[in-house]
């Protein structure tokens, strides 16, 4: 099983045989969690608690997308851990003084969780196991969000990689990922005493006005429903994955990101799943599988970067070009971006889609940054927040590393002077507007507003932008 980074040798724990306790992060699932196994294999009673910390320092606050998940989430794992004799603890405040305060409450000897990989998570993590360790309780973390520790990836000259290819080369190029954990048959519950928080005193869920409901009919929350949301996709949609992904009208990508960043499922559970789905199939089919598997490489590759970049979300990863010149923020045309009243089809179908349901099509995605940053001038960073409170997959890695690499500011970048046109994205993989009359219904009358800019124009002025960028950067030497 992995440990640490850096494993110790722990001191001897102060309350021999106490039970043990699992802190669950962004990992809320029973299968495949090497905490929770860990933690089992003692064979000591089990108290699993979710902290929701938005005091300590430097954590970066939900968006209201993702806490609508998080507490279909947590109902949803509370329930299933309830199934198996245990319990799920709910407790609100800085990690630092809750979880030491709660092995006291419990008596524990041991503490397991899963890593996480943004800065301030890892010093909060660091300060915790340091004060357990202290006290004399066993304190481990475990490999559970991730198929490659960040660290353990490296180019030949020992530095992070910052472009793609080679750094997925070098991850494959290795031992396979580790085979997934199985969810324990029982726990041997411990703490029915302690108080816990009722979850709707989180007021997680919008209510004044309650803007949820397209988020209720898009999505079903929670493992089973990830389980099931994997097996639907291998077998009817990863064959065709690799010439059908691109049209968003199609439905054929796998709907997993949001599973993946609560950790209702895990990516070694999705990587051997589609690795022994890969192995029955020929041709393009079996290309395809591999080009999925490609695509959890990308969600690898932006933790790989948020490591060793912590201020990702912040901060241009290419620092040439915090010279870009951007203008005054245009409040209006960024209002009508958000809204979906652009006048550009394919761009706000993608704005509605993503206020409606908490998602956007990947392709869009791309289209929809495209056009906030090179036809509007508006700063990546307005986009990636947008982004951030209304997607319900936003993830800390993946949110920023996509707006930067859209951009032109990031790893492994889309070179700046390529400008998504959305007119032609939206010919090309939305040729019939499938996508756009499901999502822009006045689409084509009357009512629908008219282009909000001149696409070349625009383009134009984007690249006069640039060019700036590229006069500040400092000459090679020879």
């Amino acid at each position: 099983m992995s440990t640490s980074p850096d494993p110790s040798t722990p001191a001897a724990p102060a309350r021999p045989d106490g039970p043990s306790l699992v802190w669950l992060r962004d990992d809320l699932r029973l299968g495949d969690n090497p905490a929770l196994t860990a933690a089992v294999e003692r064979g000591r009673p089990v108290l699993l608690v979710y902290l929701l910390d938005e005091v300590s320092p430097g954590i970066r606050p939900l968006g209201g997308a993702a806490r609508w998940w998080l507490h279909q989430s947590l109902a949803s794992l509370a329930t299933d851990t309830a199934g198996l004799g245990g319990r799920l603890l709910l407790r609100r405040g800085a990690a630092g003084d809750v979880i030491p305060g709660l092995v006291d409450e419990l008596g524990a000897d041991a503490v397991f969780w899963n890593r996480r990989y943004g800065v301030a998570e890892r010093e909060v993590d660091t300060a915790v196991k340091t004060r357990l360790t202290d006290a004399g309780i066993v304190a481990h973390s475990f490999a559970g969000s991730l198929l490659f520790e960040p660290w353990t990836i490296k180019t030949g000259g020992g530095t992070p990689y910052t472009v793609f290819t080679p750094f997925w080369r070098a991850c494959t190029s290795g031992p396979p990922p580790r085979a997934p954990y199985s969810a324990p048959d029982a726990l041997d519950g411990a703490g029915d005493d302690l108080p816990s928080d009722e979850l709707e005193s989180w007021q997680l869920e919008p209510r004044h006005p309650d803007w949820a409901d397209g988020l209720r009919a898009a999505w079903t929350v929670g493992e089973a429903a990830a389980q099931q949301s994997l097996a639907a996709f291998l077998d009817e949609s990863l064959p065709v994955y690799g010439t059908e992904r691109d049209q968003p009208a199609q439905q054929v990508t796998s709907r997993l990101s949001p599973h993946l960043r609560w950790g209702e499922i895990s990516p070694h559970q999705v990587w051997h799943a589609t690795d022994v789905a890969r192995r029955g199939l020929t041709g393009a089919a079996a290309t395809s599988a591999t080009r999925f598997l490609t695509e959890v490489g990308w969600r690898e590759f932006a933790y790989h970067v948020l490591f060793h970049a912590p201020d990702l979300a912040t901060a241009n990863l290419r620092r040439d070009f915090d010279a870009f010149p951007w203008p005054p923020l245009d409040t209006r045309a960024l209002q009508a971006w958000q809204q979906g009243r652009t006048g550009f089809r394919l761009v706000d179908a993608g704005m509605r889609e993503l206020w409606r349901t908490g998602s956007m099509h990947n392709r869009v995605r791309m289209v929809t940054a495209s056009f906030l940053i090179k036809n509007l001038l508006i700063d990546w960073r307005q986009g990636e927040q947008w982004f951030w409170d209304t997607l319900v997959d936003a993830d800390p890695a993946s949110n920023p590393f996509g707006w930067q690499w859209v951009a032109g500011s990031g790893a492994d970048a889309a070179p700046y002077f390529r400008v998504f046109n959305p007119d032609l994205q939206a010919a090309k993989f939305d040729p019939h507007d499938e996508y756009v009359r499901q999502n822009v219904p006045e689409w084509g009358t009357a009512d629908y507003p008219a282009p909000l800019v001149d696409l070349g124009e625009t383009r134009r002025a984007a690249l006069a932008a640039f060019d700036q960028v590229k006069a500040a950067r400092p000459p090679r030497e020879p």
